[in-house]
């Protein structure tokens, strides 16, 4: 973790990425977000997590899960006044690492992830990422867009975390707020982006 008071600049986002390359996820119950969470009392998950899973359909059709995917795929999922992916042209792929910035009460919050798995098939796409040491939360969490039987197109997060500094333990009911938010906010983006598609049931 790293905070700080300004806008960063790229060069600081490489130089502090380059830090970050030699690290790999040590968090408990790694690829966790690939199990049905109504059973993660007999997973190996340990140590008060908590669960989120939400979801929002985005419309209906092929073009609408295109579109979606495309978003995906581009990081276009993250709430852009107030949140910051690092490079924003990451391709989606297993080892990828990431920074993933938050501007809370004045302070960008400088954070670090590995792409764990990805999902690429005829009617599913995401990825889930895993927190690097140094993260202000432990676990990990999962995006994901899937095209039902019917023709709806799904939106889905799901996640476990914790937090991993005694800071955040301190703040724990805010930082719980601001992780809901950005559920909240990226499933709005989402639907933006997907809302004039051809096809949008």
């Amino acid at each position: 973790m790293k905070v700080g008071f300004t806008t960063p600049t790229p060069l600081q986002l490489d130089q502090f990425l380059i830090s970050r390359k030699t690290l790999s996820p040590v968090y408990p119950g790694q690829f966790g977000t690939r199990l049905d969470f109504r059973e993660k009392l007999n997973t190996p998950l340990t140590g008060k997590y908590d669960y989120d899973e939400r979801k929002v359909c985005l419309g209906s059709g092929p073009s609408v899960f295109a579109t979606a995917k495309a978003a995906i795929r581009n990081w276009k999922m993250f709430p852009p006044n107030w949140t910051k992916v690092y490079p924003d042209n990451a391709p989606i792929t297993t080892g990828q690492q990431v920074l993933v910035l938050f501007k809370l009460l004045g302070v960008w919050w400088w954070n670090s992830s590995e792409i764990r798995y990805t999902i690429d098939e005829d009617s599913r796409f995401g990825f889930a990422y895993g927190t690097l040491p140094g993260h202000v939360e432990s676990g990990e969490e999962l995006f994901l867009v899937e095209m039902d039987e019917h023709g709806k197109v799904w939106y889905k997060i799901k996640a476990f975390s914790r937090p991993a500094y005694l800071i955040v333990r301190l703040v724990y009911p805010f930082a719980r707020s601001q992780q809901r938010r950005f559920v909240r906010e990226s499933m709005a983006l989402m639907k933006n982006l997907t809302h004039n598609t051809a096809d949008h049931g």
